[in-house]
């Protein structure tokens, strides 16, 4: 079987405060730290998981991005992926979540991948779109915020997170998967793995090797646009109650002026 996973290079959230360009109203990805995304992480895990499990699979990552995301993905060899692709072209920069989707779904199709595993949302972008683009361009089902999966037959099957509980649903391969987030543990790569990264099949693509015209990607080709930025609200002071007898009669008061009594 022919595992593909989808990643992303982005600013570390654990040391870089994002910044936006308030000019072209873009992250903001030069001078600062790096990584693979860590939902990626979880997911590329999953992905493993499923591979050993199945035997006979191979597990391949892609990403669209500069040069730099050599690095994600090579982090994502040394976790245990078989081989890699970067997808890396001048005619990229401002793409947005539909070409984005259109570039990876190209690959996809090209390595006639049986399935795909995707986080369900970058930690930069949080738009959440590009999974199901990917599986419109594809025309093929998609799974949501799996938690397990596994393979029968000719089907993929998941336990999926709801806002109440869990539901098992299932679809015909090929199909795309969105990993939820923190379901499986992140693999951290062994010093063996880290040098055996170096040794695996590692693919760069640009537009004319997948048959994409530049006119659909990039900012001329994207759909969508940021029209303006800012701060999010400080949020209000809370109040203190002092209790000079009548606390219980100030909080009653505050709870019908909210009708949350």
């Amino acid at each position: 079987m022919k595992i593909f996973v989808c990643i992303k290079q982005v600013p570390d959230p654990n040391t870089t405060v994002s910044k936006l360009d308030p000019s072209t109203k873009r992250l903001v990805r030069s001078g600062v730290s790096l990584v693979l995304d860590p939902g990626d992480e979880s997911t590329i895990s999953a992905a493993i998981k499923l591979r050993d499990t199945l035997g006979n699979s191979e597990l391949t990552v892609v990403s669209m991005g500069p040069s730099s995301a050599q690095e994600a993905l090579r982090r994502a060899l040394a976790m245990g992926a078989d081989r890699a692709i970067l997808v890396t072209d001048p005619a990229l920069a401002g793409s947005d979540a539909i070409a984005t989707a259109r570039v990876l779904a190209a690959v996809i199709k090209k390595e006639s991948a049986d399935l795909v595993f995707c986080s369900t949302e970058s930690t930069d972008g949080y738009t959440g779109m590009v999974p199901g683009g990917i599986a419109e361009f594809l025309n093929v089902p998609q799974l949501t915020f799996a938690r397990e999966i596994r393979v029968e037959g000719s089907k993929a099957v998941i336990k999926r997170v709801t806002l109440t509980g869990y539901q098992t649903v299932e679809c015909p391969l090929p199909a795309v998967v969105t990993i939820a987030s923190g379901s499986f543990e992140a693999i951290y790569p062994t010093m063996k793995g880290i040098m055996g990264a170096k040794k695996k099949p590692f693919s760069q693509l640009q537009l004319s090797d997948l048959g994409i015209d530049p006119s659909l990607v990039g900012e001329a080709g994207a759909r969508e646009r940021v029209l303006s930025i800012g701060a999010a609200e400080a949020r209000a002071a809370g109040q203190i109650i002092k209790d000079d007898g009548n606390a219980a009669q100030q909080i009653a008061d505050f709870l019908q002026r909210y009708q949350l009594l």
